[in-house]
């Protein structure tokens, strides 16, 4: 089973307080973290209103835009977020090696195979999610039953049913829930047989 999470304007909420918190928990040598902290902890914004600027007002989360540092610090962000709510969850493995989620950026999937292990990842995600200033979007966040015969599942949210779906777009892979991705083959054929009648045109 998976649940495809949604966070809510999730690079916006970085609360700087905490990230600096988590950076002190890296091997990141002591003068890079000060020098970080002091690049978002000091930072300020005025609002232009009727061709007139406000006072300076201070600012408290959301990752720097266009700053290359960002990705990486947005990054630190979820792992320490997932780390601490999933840690103790084994349910899933493959091999020897226990799977939680897959990410990239903000877009995380929680993986089980049992219903309630996923309704407590859930929970537990959630509830360290909200102490670190992210919210789940329940209408966005879906979930998704893989097997060769599917039925529907229940999942909760705060007392709100998270909805069930029969396939997922995920990073450019549709993923359906008997497992196939015929789908992603079928757009790949699409995109080559485009590119092919694009080069006969030109050369």
């Amino acid at each position: 089973m998976c649940c495809f999470i949604d966070w809510q304007k999730a690079f916006v909420r970085v609360k700087w307080t905490k990230l600096v918190q988590i950076l002190k928990g890296t091997d990141i040598d002591w003068r890079e973290r000060r020098l970080i902290s002091n690049l978002y902890m000091a930072q300020s914004v005025k609002v232009r209103l009727n061709r007139r600027e406000t006072g300076s007002v201070k600012i408290g989360r959301e990752v720097r835009q266009g700053c290359c540092l960002s990705p990486i610090m947005f990054n630190l962000y979820s792992e320490y977020l997932t780390k601490e709510a999933l840690e103790r969850f084994e349910d899933f493995k493959i091999g020897r090696q226990i799977i939680h989620t897959v990410k990239c950026a903000d877009n995380l999937v929680l993986l089980a195979k049992e219903e309630r292990v996923l309704q407590d990842m859930i929970d537990k995600l959630n509830e360290i999610g909200r102490c670190c200033g992210m919210e789940m979007n329940v209408e966005k966040t879906k979930v998704i039953r893989i097997s060769r015969q599917p039925f529907p599942i229940k999942f909760m949210i705060e007392q709100k049913q998270l909805e069930n779906v029969e396939s997922f777009k995920y990073l450019g892979s549709i993923l359906a829930n008997d497992g196939r991705c015929t789908c992603e083959i079928n757009v790949g054929l699409l995109w080559l047989n485009l590119h092919s009648t694009r080069r006969g045109l030109f050369y």
